[in-house]
């Protein structure tokens, strides 16, 4: 067997790229830097592929099952016998598809940027920021154990900050960065207590020890706490970590508002990276939540049906292209959890499909921003209203889009068919009243990207093009077609051979007569979405109009950020942050000025002791042996 001496390449080369973009990058030219940006992750993309043909082809499944290897492990911290905290790199079915995901998607990136950032002064930081974040994406999804998964789990999020506020001279961008930052560390909070739980549960943090303790026929659950076991609180906060990550309902406001970043970051980071790191550490830990009796799929369940259908519903009503693409990935991620929470461990079907739905995904929803991108680096706006007609001018952006649309709408034979079909079917068979959600949802996600579609390249005959910079050069376009034709293909990868809970080859089944009802309903929604959008006309205003109340809590997204505002200014701060501080100021410093003061009267009333005449010291001194004298004859008596 192949003993993948070169694995730990594929994390290193982008952090050197770092390393020398961030050291050296103003002094560099700009081709010089995005060269070897696109170089260094270039190798490490070229790396995972060779990585995942030794792993999956050449090495294949050992007595039936795909092996988890560890490459690389190193002792970082000993703290008892059995426990200790590792730095090593594992490789199993998800983690070696998650090395080509992130790679190729940030390679894909990093091409197209070059020509959309094109003549930024801060050209060569961008491609540090980058590479970066895609090392510390690699370090987390090869991660061996807890602890190292959460400390790439951080790093993840400090190099999103710094790409989202890229623009750091726009208040917008800066007020983003700092909302992602703070709303994901929040949720972090709960991810260490999980971690901490897990690990005094398991008495490790190594993923392989803790399935194999914790789903252990004669593992034994600790005490409760509130009537849950302390296994069941553990996964909880663990979740709720992965859920701010995965910008899952109700932390999930951070997601639209990152949209201020520059569009290529959003493909980076909104498609196939940091959005599914939540959906990678359920689906890591997916034996423990699936074995023990916890229940805690069920809560896994029930926030990503109900994120799917939220962020459906707002996406039909938002005008920022980007905006709606940011719900679309929120709701697109709610599919890849509650497949998980329908899932079991034994058959998986919902597993298989969700991190089928996880790679196919990363493609046409990269492909969708990177379009995005496209448009606007031509009309230099966000807005629908200053769109329309492009497909004459954008030919190519428009064919690879729609290719996207597609997809993303489930319609065969595009790649978003093949991973959703799996997950409704997987959610019809275990858990019917989530599928018919899903179901509906399916169809509000075909109308609000061919709404968003339409709105684009059709509707007005004549776009606002001012300063039309038309598709940019072949660095822009490359990765357009790139994509497209890998939305088209990657469906037909027969995904379950690969990827199991198990580990066990299996086999998906496409049921032709279960797949008429999604794909009715996808074409229903594209239906719509044509009769209201195609040409200009009053329609989908007078729907809006009819709806009313309806309509304009979907547009201002439930109100869910003006809840929030409340809950911290009004409740946490005033209630809370205010009497705190009150108490700080007059008691705890009060009480510390008292003292203070006191102690300075004291020495002044005891200064004047200090006369430096010999008598009245020595009178000082006969009274204290007289009164001391005194006490003991009273105690001796």
């Amino acid at each position: 067997m192949n003993s993948y001496n070169y694995i730990s390449l594929i994390p290193i080369l982008p952090f050197i790229g770092f390393l020398l973009l961030g050291l050296l990058g103003k002094k560099l030219p700009e081709k010089l830097s995005g060269f070897i940006g696109v170089l260094f992750i270039g190798i490490a993309a070229v790396l995972s592929l060779a990585t995942a043909y030794q792993y999956f082809i050449v090495d294949g499944a050992i007595n039936g099952v795909y092996p988890h290897l560890e490459p690389v492990k190193i002792t970082w911290l000993q703290f008892t016998s059995t426990l200790s905290i590792d730095m090593g790199i594992t490789l199993d079915p998800i983690s070696v598809m998650m090395l080509v995901v992130v790679t190729f998607i940030s390679l894909m990136v990093h091409i197209f940027s070059l020509g959309y950032m094109h003549g930024e002064k801060r050209f060569a930081t961008y491609y540090s920021h980058l590479q970066l974040f895609t090392f510390s994406m690699l370090g987390l999804v090869i991660s061996s154990n807890l602890f190292q998964i959460y400390m790439f789990w951080e790093l993840v999020g400090v190099s999103s900050f710094l790409l989202i506020g890229y623009y750091y001279d726009k208040t917008s961008a800066v007020a983003a960065s700092k909302k992602a930052f703070i709303v994901t560390r929040f949720a972090d909070l709960f991810f260490l207590i999980g971690i901490l739980i897990m690990g005094l549960t398991a008495n490790s943090f190594d993923f392989n020890t803790i399935i194999s303790t914790l789903t252990s026929e004669n593992f034994r659950f600790g005490g409760t706490f509130l009537g849950f076991s302390v296994l069941t609180w553990a996964l909880v906060l663990i979740f709720i970590g992965g859920a701010g990550k995965s910008a899952m309902f109700p932390l999930h406001i951070w997601l639209p508002d990152a949209m201020e970043g520059p569009t290529p970051v959003s493909a980076l980071i909104h498609a196939a990276t940091m959005v599914v790191a939540g959906v990678f550490l359920v689906a890591r830990l997916f034996p423990v939540f699936a074995v023990t009796d916890s229940g805690a799929l069920e809560i896994v369940a029930y926030v990503g049906i109900f994120s799917a259908a939220f962020a459906a519903v707002i996406a039909c009503t938002q005008t920022d292209i980007k905006r709606v693409l940011a719900y679309s990935t929120m709701s697109q991620i709610g599919y890849m959890m509650f497949a998980l929470g329908v899932s079991d461990y034994e058959h998986g079907a919902g597993f298989t499909s969700s991190m089928f739905h996880l790679f196919t995904h990363a493609f046409f929803k990269s492909l969708l921003f990177l379009g995005a991108g496209a448009v606007i680096h031509a009309v230099h706006s966000n807005e629908m209203k200053d769109m329309g007609g492009l497909k004459k001018y954008l030919p190519i952006t428009h064919i690879t889009f729609l290719i996207a649309c597609l997809a993303i709408a489930g319609i065969p034979p595009f790649a978003g068919f093949f991973s959703k079909e799996g997950i409704l079917h997987a959610a019809y068979e275990s858990h019917p009243g989530i599928y018919y959600i899903a179901l509906i949802t399916s169809g509000i996600t075909a109308f609000y990207m061919f709404r968003l579609y339409y709105n684009i390249f059709w509707n007005k005959q004549d776009a606002h093009l001012h300063d039309f910079h038309g598709e940019g050069p072949i660095s822009m376009k490359l990765p357009l077609i790139i994509l497209g034709t890998l939305s088209i293909v990657v469906g037909f990868i027969p995904f379950a051979h690969y990827i199991t809970p198990t580990g066990k080859p299996g086999e998906m089944h496409l049921d032709l007569m279960f797949s008429i009802a999604p794909v009715l309903i996808g074409v229903v929604g594209i239906a719509v979405a044509t009769m209201f959008y195609k040409s200009q006309n009053e329609k989908a205003d007078k729907v809006a109009t009819q709806l009313n109340g309806f309509y304009k809590a979907a547009y201002r997204k439930f109100y869910i950020d003006e809840i929030y505002l409340f809950i911290t200014k009004k409740v946490i701060f005033n209630l809370i942050g205010r009497p705190a501080a009150w108490f700080d100021r007059n008691i705890v410093d009060g009480f510390m000025n008292a003292l203070g003061n006191t102690t300075v009267s004291f020495s002044a009333s005891l200064k004047d002791m200090q006369s430096g005449k010999v008598q009245e010291y020595a009178l000082y001194f006969i009274a204290g042996v007289i009164g001391l004298s005194l006490i003991g004859i009273y105690l001796w008596m």
